[in-house]
C-alpha cells in the first residue's frame, strides 16, 4: 500500500516503537527472526518492523520464517509472492507436525497445546542453527490480557505472555513488539494492506475454546467500560506482591518482626484508649 500512512499504521508504528524502547527488545546488530504464521498478526508485525527498520538508528537484520505444518488446505503461494515483493529475506520450512497432532490428540480435544510445543521446538532449533539471536512473535495487547484471565480462571496462576522472554535453556530471547497494540487496529491494518492471510484450519474447527469464552467476557465488559482492556494490561505492569498471597514473593512470616508496636495498654486503660480512638 503506497501513499501516506493510515491512522492504523501510525498507531501501530507508535505503540510498537514504544514497546521496543520500553523493554529494550531490539539493539544494534541484532538478527531478528520474525515468525510469520500467515495470520493477520504476524503479517502486521513483519510489515511494521520492516518500516521501523528503515527509520531506526540501530541497525538490525530482519528475516521471516514460516513453518508449513502440512495442514490440509495450506497454500503459501500468496505469502511467498508478498515476501518476494517486499524484499525481506525468508524461508518456508515444511515439517509435518499435523500428522503427529492428529495421531496423539483424541478427536474433539484441543490441539493447541501440542501443536504449539512442536512448533516452538522447530522455531528454536532453526533460530539457533541460523544464528538469529531474537525471535519475534505477533502476540498483541488482547492476547496478553486474555491469556492472563485464562491462566487465572483455568490454571489458578497469575501469568501471561511477557514482552521479552529468555528461554529456559537461556539460548533464545523471544520478543513481542505488538505488546501495546490493539487487535482492532491490527484487523483494520490487515484489511488495508490486503495481506494474503492463510487460515489455521486445525484450530478453527473446534468450538467453545477457552480463549473465545474469555474474549467474549472481556468484550462484553468493555462495552460497559471501554477502559477495562487497558486496565488489565496495566495490571500486568503494576504487580503488588504485598497485596497477593504468594509466600515465595512476600515474606508474610517476617512481618511480625517488622511491626512497630505502640505502648502496651492494660485492661483498665482500654476504655480510655478506645475513647481516644473514636
Amino acid at each position: 500500500m503506497s501513499g501516506s500512512p493510515s491512522a492504523a499504521e501510525k498507531k501501530l508504528l507508535h505503540y510498537t516503537g514504544k514497546a521496543i524502547a520500553d523493554y529494550r527488545m531490539i539493539k544494534n546488530g541484532d538478527r531478528v527472526m520474525v515468525c510469520l504464521s500467515g495470520g493477520k498478526d504476524s503479517f502486521t508485525l513483519l510489515r511494521i518492523l520492516h518500516l521501523l527498520q528503515k527509520r531506526a538508528k540501530a541497525r538490525f537484520e530482519l528475516f521471516a520464517f514460516t513453518l508449513d505444518q502440512a495442514q490440509p488446505g495450506w497454500n503459501d503461494s500468496g505469502l511467498k509472492a508478498w515476501l518476494s515483493e517486499t524484499g525481506i529475506p525468508f524461508e518456508v520450512l515444511r515439517e509435518d507436525t499435523y500428522s503427529i497432532v492428529m495421531e496423539k490428540i483424541p478427536e474433539g480435544n484441543t490441539y493447541c497445546s501440542l501443536c504449539s510445543r512442536l512448533r516452538r521446538g522447530i522455531i528454536y532449533r532453526y533460530a539457533e542453527e541460523n544464528g538469529f539471536n531474537k525471535i519475534a512473535l505477533g502476540h498483541h495487547r488482547d492476547d496478553l490480557i486474555r491469556t492472563l484471565l485464562m491462566s487465572i480462571f483455568y490454571n489458578g496462576e497469575i501469568r501471561s505472555m511477557p514482552p521479552k522472554l529468555l528461554s529456559d535453556n537461556k539460548r533464545h530471547i523471544v520478543i513481542r513488539p505488538l505488546t501495546y497494540c490493539q487487535e482492532k487496529d491490527i484487523i483494520e491494518y490487515a484489511r488495508e494492506q490486503q495481506f494474503p492471510i492463510i487460515p489455521c484450519n486445525l484450530c478453527g474447527a473446534q468450538q467453545n475454546l477457552m480463549r473465545q469464552r474469555v474474549k467474549f467476557l472481556i468484550d462484553t465488559l468493555a462495552k460497559e467500560n471501554p477502559k477495562i482492556p487497558s486496565n488489565i494490561l496495566h495490571a500486568l505492569q503494576s504487580i503488588k506482591p504485598s497485596q497477593l498471597m504468594d509466600k515465595k514473593h512476600w515474606d508474610f512470616a517476617g512481618l511480625d518482626a517488622l511491626q512497630v508496636r505502640g505502648e502496651e495498654k492494660t485492661t483498665e486503660e482500654l476504655p480510655v484508649f478506645l475513647e481516644e480512638l473514636f
